[in-house]
Order: structure tokens, then C-alpha cells, then sequence
């Protein structure tokens, strides 16, 4: 929430739910530091995301369609920031964090790949085939650190996120990364196996023992499906590649597109898609706020360790949830698996191999802060590598590599 004039950083706090999180509650920062003036430790978890590096260069990564296929398409940059304000709303509707919560939200694709979840599957499968498992023992210091991923663990952007803020971010003189709070770098772990969990210490407990994170932490996971399965309708339909005849067969876009023509008969196509989407949002935001109040109720939560020890209790409601899982199939199979989209995105999978195969023969090829002594990490730091660049840069790299028209 916004401060308002003369009002300490912890006041505004004291308004929010028992069950919300606070900066009083707060298992605190891996390093030591003063307490901010002026703002909350939430607000600077926040202004630390935006100021660093990684949040910057996904303006230049692809969401569904790459970078340079259009100025007004959606990136990580503009999808992070959507699913930012989707999830304000939703926290202060429900009297959570909201500084937390945008946080999280700001934070959650950090880690992703240059070409989306083509270069994420393609970055996955290298590490997997080039790189045994890690049979090296770890020290306790190691077992804490989300910077201690193996050449052997293959790839995902969500265990990404959360290195880049824990590790690659250099912006600081007295630690590595960002030193977010414990609940910033909770929430920024959405999913783990079990032997990353066992890797990465406390912050990925729950996977090991059960348990849930903060309501706030699943506020920012499903404002994140809110947000792509809306903006994902209008960069399809803009781009011709989805027809509004086709997606008005779906239930959930169907019923709201006809109330819009209903009320403003002979709407151009432009302004009924625009008003159809804002609409949907509307009704899934009201209807998870309604949904998770009653979950909240129903289960007899007084504070955090209820939120904890409950059932996940941020949630739709069976109906919108049904109507949301048939919309989200269909645009599985009309959207992302179209021959246009698959055509680009196998040239992107192809692109993050052989980049990644000719770093891997030939490490001297890296930027010297990239290299490895032998044996001692340096697929992982190929795959940091790779994973930090912006879409033009890998396909500007991979153009220096293998073009001859470039000698």
C-alpha cells in the first residue's frame, strides 16, 4: 500500500488482515541490512527488481511472438508489469501486502529464457544431455544458496528467477544478487522438485515438508494466469493468427464479447475486443477475490500459520474455473501450437542449441566472465549465459558464431 503523508513505513501495516504478510513478521533478508527509511523492506524488494538488470532485458524477450515481430505484441517486460497490477488489485480487495505482492509479480520471469518456453525446453534438454548429475557433497553454505544449481540439474525459469536474485545480479559490494526478503524469494518459487528443494535451504522447505506460501505469493501466481490468458487472446486475434468468430465458440470469451455487442451495437472490432478483455478480467478478479474469501473463511484462518498449514486458498470458483481451463485449451491448440508459432519457435530451440553446444566445445568462446575452470561449473555459467540474453542478442550471437557472410 501507499504511504500516506507523515506515515511510518510499519503504519500502514497495522490495516491490512491478520493473515497478511508484514515487515514485523518477516524472516528477514540472508544478509544483514539497516532498515530502509521512508518505505517498507517490501518496497525495496520492489525497487530493487525494477533497477536490476534481468527485469530490464525482458523488454526484449519473447512472450508468444519474438521480439521483432511486432511493436505492440506483448514481452516479459509488459506481461510482468500487467500481471503486477492484476495482483495489487487482487491483495488490496483481500487486505494482503500489496508491496509483496508486486514484488513477486515483478520478479517471476526474470529467469525466462530468450524465446520464451521453446528456448526454456531447449536450454533444459542441453543441460540434461551434456551434463552428469553432481555427485559432489555440498557445504552447508552451498546447501542455502539458490547459486549453487549443478551442471546437472537442467533448466527452468522459475529455479532461474530466483538464482538470478539470490546470485547472478551484481549490483551490490557486500553480497552476490539482490537480498530480497525470505517471503520476496518464497514467492518467486512457484514449483521445485524435491532435490532442488533439498539444494536450496529454507526458502524451499515447503516442498520437502507441505505447506503453502503466503496468500500473497498465490495472489501473484494466478494474477500471472489472469493476465497471460487475456493478453494472449488479443496478441493472437491482433496478429491474424486467431479469428474473433473462432474464440467466440469459447463459453467464457463468447458470453462477454455478446453483452458488449449488446450494449453498444455496431462497436468497431478493435474496441469490442478491447472491452471484451477488460471485462473478463474484471469478472476473474472479482470472482477469485470472492472465491478466495470464502476458501479463507471455510477454513478458519486467523494468521500466517494457518495460511501455512491450509490447503492452497487463493482460488476461482468451480464454475469460472471450469469455463478458464476450457479457454486455456483452447488456446493451446489454436494459439501456441500454431504452424506460424511452432515455425518460430523451432528456429529459437535451434538457435539456443547450437549456441549452446558451441559454448560448451569451445568455453574460450564466452565472454571472459563466463568461464570456468574445468569441472567446476561451467555448463551452469553457459546456461546463465544463455538464459540472460534478449532475443536479438541471441539471434545476433548465433549469427556471429555460424554465418559466414559475417567473416
Amino acid at each position: 500500500m501507499i504511504l500516506r503523508a507523515g506515515e511510518a513505513p510499519d503504519a500502514h501495516e497495522a490495516r491490512l488482515a491478520p493473515y497478511a504478510n508484514t515487515v514485523a513478521t518477516s524472516r528477514g533478508r540472508r544478509y544483514a541490512e539497516p532498515a530502509p527509511r521512508d518505505r517498507s523492506d517490501y518496497q525495496r524488494d520492489r525497487d530493487r527488481i525494477i533497477h536490476c538488470s534481468a527485469f530490464r532485458r525482458l523488454e526484449y524477450k519473447t512472450q508468444v511472438f519474438l521480439n521483432h515481430e511486432g511493436d505492440l505484441f506483448r514481452t516479459r517486460l509488459t506481461h510482468s508489469l500487467e500481471v503486477a497490477q492484476i495482483a495489487r488489485s487482487i491483495a488490496r480487495a483481500l487486505r494482503l501486502n500489496e508491496d509483496l505482492t508486486e514484488a513477486i509479480a515483478l520478479a517471476h520471469d526474470l529467469g525466462h529464457t530468450p524465446f520464451g518456453h521453446a528456448g526454456q525446453d531447449a536450454l533444459n534438454a542441453c543441460m540434461r544431455t551434456r551434463a552428469p548429475q553432481d555427485p559432489r557433497p555440498r557445504s552447508a553454505d552451498e546447501e542455502g544458496a539458490a547459486g549453487s544449481m549443478p551442471d546437472g540439474g537442467g533448466f527452468e525459469h522459475n529455479l532461474q528467477s530466483l538464482r538470478v536474485v539470490d546470485k547472478l545480479e551484481e549490483r551490490y559490494a557486500a553480497f552476490d544478487g539482490l537480498n530480497l526478503t525470505f517471503e520476496t524469494r518464497e514467492g518467486i518459487l512457484k514449483h521445485c522438485s524435491r532435490r532442488h528443494a533439498a539444494r536450496l535451504g529454507e526458502v524451499a522447505a515447503r516442498f520437502l515438508h507441505g505447506g503453502q506460501p503466503g496468500l500473497e505469493a498465490q495472489v501473484a501466481n494466478l494474477a500471472d494466469e489472469i493476465a497471460y490468458n487475456n493478453h494472449d487472446i488479443d496478441d493472437g486475434l491482433r496478429s491474424g493468427l486467431l479469428q474473433l468468430d473462432q474464440i467466440e465458440a469459447i463459453d467464457f470469451f463468447g458470453g462477454h464479447l455478446h453483452a458488449v455487442r449488446a450494449a453498444y451495437p455496431g462497436l468497431a472490432t478493435k474496441r469490442l475486443v478491447a472491452e471484451t478483455i477488460r471485462r473478463m478480467i474484471s469478472t476473474l478478479i472479482a470472482d477469485l477475490v470472492a472465491q478466495t474469501q470464502a476458501n479463507i473463511e471455510a477454513a478458519g484462518v486467523q494468521g500466517l500459520a494457518d495460511v501455512r498449514a491450509s490447503a492452497p486458498l487463493v482460488g476461482f470458483s468451480a464454475p469460472v474455473r471450469e469455463q478458464l481451463t476450457r479457454l486455456q485449451q483452447f488456446l493451446r491448440l489454436a494459439l501456441y501450437r500454431h504452424p506460424q508459432v511452432l515455425r518460430s519457435t523451432t528456429k529459437a530451440a535451434r538457435v539456443l542449441r547450437e549456441l549452446f553446444n558451441a559454448y560448451a566445445d569451445e568455453p574460450r568462446l564466452l565472454p571472459s566472465d563466463h568461464q570456468r575452470p574445468k569441472d567446476m561449473g561451467q555448463l551452469r555459467a553457459i546456461a546463465d549465459y544463455i538464459a540472460g540474453m534478449t532475443d536479438r542478442y541471441a539471434i545476433r550471437e548465433h549469427r556471429k558464431l555460424f554465418s559466414v557472410q559475417d567473416w
